[in-house]
């Protein structure tokens, strides 16, 4: 019985430390692929939020103003940039989408962004991945992300993804 007992417990040990690195190799993963295509990387605190109708009045856009700590990548030298995200309420109408970036005023965000050809207005690339909130660690006091990594290391990762592959 304690051989079946220490068998599973060794089981459940290897496969929890495989899923945690492959968990780690996911992430990492993902913040390569934002890093090399977006156009612009920044952390930033949002300070405001303004819902409107499409010209058809058949969809409603949320346009996130974010003001910019820092640009990681495709530095504008502007203090704020404006998102624009499908969904919002106006009056008494709201429209919500899977998947796609939520905003809060006041909340912290590191943000991979993509230029739109067509209206040249920024999106968040790949909807909610590319979004990132980022909380204060309150026995450090430093800014992590929801999977609890230092912002400080996430940064220095994107820096040397977006030196490998510069903007042409």
């Amino acid at each position: 019985m304690k051989t079946i007992s220490r068998n599973l417990l060794l089981i459940i040990f290897l496969f929890g430390g495989a899923h945690s690195l492959l968990l780690a190799q996911s992430i990492q993963s993902k913040m390569k692929n934002l890093s090399e295509n977006s156009d612009v990387i920044l952390e930033g605190k949002v300070v405001k939020q303004n819902s409107s109708w499409n010209q058809n009045k058949t969809r409603i856009y949320t346009e996130v103003t974010v003001e910019v700590d820092e640009y990681l990548k495709g530095n504008r030298g502007n203090k704020t940039l404006i998102v624009t995200t499908p969904g919002g309420e106006v009056g008494e109408v709201g429209e919500l989408y899977s998947h796609m970036p939520s905003f809060s005023k006041d909340e912290e965000v590191l943000l991979f962004v993509k230029k739109d050809k067509k209206d040249e207005s920024y999106k968040v690339l790949n909807g909610e991945e590319g979004k990132l909130t980022l909380y204060r660690d309150k026995k450090t006091g430093e800014k992590v992300t929801s999977f609890n990594k230092k912002i400080s290391t996430l940064k220095k990762e994107i820096k040397n993804y977006v030196d490998k592959h510069p903007q042409e």
